[in-house]
C-alpha cells in the first residue's frame, strides 16, 4: 500500500517547522533545532522528546527520508535527514490553509491593532 502524506490540518507546529527547516537542504537533528529556534526568533524550541518523534511521525508519512552524508568533519553517528516532494507539497498546502486565516483574521475588524 502506497503511503499518503497526512491531510494538511494534520501538519502540527512542529511538523511544519521541521519541513520548513528542511526546505533548505538536508540537516541533522541538532541542526534542525537549532534552525527551527532561529527561524521562529527564539519562539519555538523543540525538544530531542519532541524532534524525534516528529521525524518519526514525518518519515513514517514519507514527508522526510533519512539521507546519507559524508562530511568528514561530523559526527558518523548522526542521522541526516531532507524533505521529500510529498513534504514540500504537504508544507505548501499547510501554508496556504494559514494564509487564508491569516487573511480571514485580517479582514476582521475587531481584531485590527489599535491606532497609535
Amino acid at each position: 500500500m502506497a503511503r499518503r502524506p497526512p491531510q494538511p490540518a494534520a501538519l502540527g507546529e512542529a511538523a511544519l517547522h521541521v519541513l520548513l527547516a528542511l526546505a533548505d537542504g538536508p540537516r541533522h537533528g541538532y541542526a534542525i533545532m537549532q534552525t527551527v529556534a532561529a527561524e521562529s526568533g527564539g519562539g519555538v524550541r523543540l525538544g530531542p522528546t519532541t524532534l524525534y518523534r516528529t521525524l518519526r511521525t514525518l518519515h513514517e508519512a514519507g514527508l522526510v527520508a533519512e539521507v546519507p552524508h559524508d562530511d568528514p568533519g561530523d559526527d558518523a553517528r548522526r542521522r541526516y535527514y531532507d524533505i521529500t516532494d510529498d513534504g514540500r507539497a504537504a508544507a505548501r498546502e499547510q501554508l496556504r490553509r494559514l494564509q487564508r486565516l491569516i487573511d480571514t483574521a485580517r479582514a476582521k475588524p475587531r481584531l485590527r491593532p489599535d491606532p497609535a
